[in-house]
């Protein structure tokens, strides 16, 4: 049986027409037909909360999700990713660097895109014989895996988000931890304690951090005068060779190279690779120059850690200040941790949606707010305020599901209004 809160939810004709044997059930959830099953595979966006799931649970029904299914069938390593910010840019990295490496890489699980896919439709697809998977997880889809046992598993970073599902940031940590179970190599940030795995039990541990590079682990060195990204003391490239922009995006191409490493990849292929690597779309990335102002959508900064690290790379790259156009659906969290970065850097915000009025308020006395109706007034608005040298960036540290069909949306909204201003 396949059971759905919504009475008319996308894909429901596909499904009659390929599983016409399949029951549905649509329009809320039953106690007693959840009581009645004997596992329920719980999408990741239905907490499990959710009354009657825990009244299954509490009968001893088994609650699984897909990631679990899928390692139940998968016949390749698996390398999982998860954190707050930078997810998507360290799995699209490191399937990169593994394909420069001569391997055929199963990319996807929680990441949009033209080469990902849903984890259990790599599966499918059995013309391709995938030497690894690479796997983006987040918190919803970890919170229903128990037995992943990951080649290399990592969490990146964490910072405040999703508190509308979390009772705070402990569970929300909790959820992501569920990442190492069963793991043979764990990558650690030594930047970010929620990194460490609180029982590494019998799994290798390899570290990355934008400090010092030190004996046996990743990060930064000055050599002649260069900021270069090393092993040890050995140099695989320059900081300045990057294509990607921002602290928060070396320590992303630190993490993608210590889990290549960890796979066994020499740092010469690792190097070269991690050189060509473009960034992604909706991530900090430049979309034009008007009037000596340079315009950034970061469209998928949708937590504050994110934002605050957006905010502090755009803002020591250029000569003038940031003009930030923030706003959307909060997600109850906290907008405090924005302040100190936007007092340093931030010339004017923006206030957009639904949380534009909070966000005013924590951040009117470290900087001018003026509030716009939709995206093309809030664009019209920056260019007015901006100066030479500014930069004008788009990172909203919230969703985007209140003006917008998703974040990729709300970034062509951004792109499509900046580039009418030429």
């Amino acid at each position: 049986m396949v059971v759905d809160s919504r009475i008319d939810p996308p894909g429901m004709q596909q499904l009659v027409e390929e599983f016409p044997e399949v029951q549905l059930e649509l329009g809320g959830f039953r106690s007693s037909t959840f009581n009645n099953a004997r596992q329920l595979i719980v999408s990741p966006g239905v907490s499990l909360r959710e009354t009657a799931i825990v009244e299954a649970r509490s009968r001893g029904v088994l609650v699984t999700g897909d990631i679990d299914l899928f390692s139940q069938y998968a016949t390749a390593p698996v390398v999982a990713v998860t954190g707050s910010n930078g997810k998507s840019t360290v799995v699209s990295l490191v399937a990169e660097i593994l394909s420069a490496a001569g391997q055929k890489v199963g990319l996807g699980g929680n990441l949009d895109g033209a080469n990902a896919r849903p984890a259990l439709e790599l599966l499918l697809r059995k013309q391709t014989r995938w030497d690894v998977f690479v796997l983006e997880l987040s918190s919803f889809q970890l919170e229903t895996t128990s037995d992943l046992r990951a080649e290399v598993a990592v969490i990146l970073n964490l910072s405040e988000d999703h508190m509308d599902r979390y009772d705070d940031i402990d569970g929300y940590w909790q959820a992501k931890q569920r990442i190492f179970r069963g793991a043979r190599k764990i990558v650690v940030n030594r930047d970010n304690p929620f990194s460490e795995p609180p029982d590494p039990g019998s799994a290798q541990i390899l570290r990355f951090g934008v400090g010092e590079a030190v004996d046996g682990e990743f990060g930064l060195s000055e050599l002649n005068g260069t900021q270069h990204l090393c092993f040890g003391d050995t140099a695989v490239t320059r900081v300045d060779e990057l294509k990607v922009a921002g602290r928060h995006n070396v320590a992303n191409v630190l993490a993608a190279m210590t889990i290549c490493h960890a796979l066994g990849v020499d740092l010469k292929t690792i190097g070269a690779a991690v050189r060509e690597f473009r960034g992604l779309p909706n991530r900090c990335q430049w979309v034009t120059r008007v009037d000596d102002v340079n315009y950034y959508n970061d469209s998928k900064g949708t937590n504050v850690g994110a934002t605050v690290a957006a905010i502090d790379g755009v803002g020591q790259a250029i000569s003038g200040r940031v003009v930030l156009i923030a706003g959307g659906v909060g997600k109850s969290a906290d907008f405090t941790p924005l302040r100190p970065v936007v007092e340093r850097y931030v010339r004017l915000v923006i206030v957009i949606g639904a949380a534009a009025r909070e966000l005013a308020e924590t951040l009117k006395a470290q900087t001018g707010i003026q509030f716009a109706g939709d995206m093309d007034e809030a664009v019209r608005l920056a260019r007015k305020e901006s100066l030479p040298g500014d930069a004008v960036l788009l990172s909203p540290a919230c969703a985007s599901f209140d003006m917008f069909r998703d974040f990729n949306h709300r970034g062509q909204v951004f792109t499509e209004a900046v580039r009418s201003l030429q």
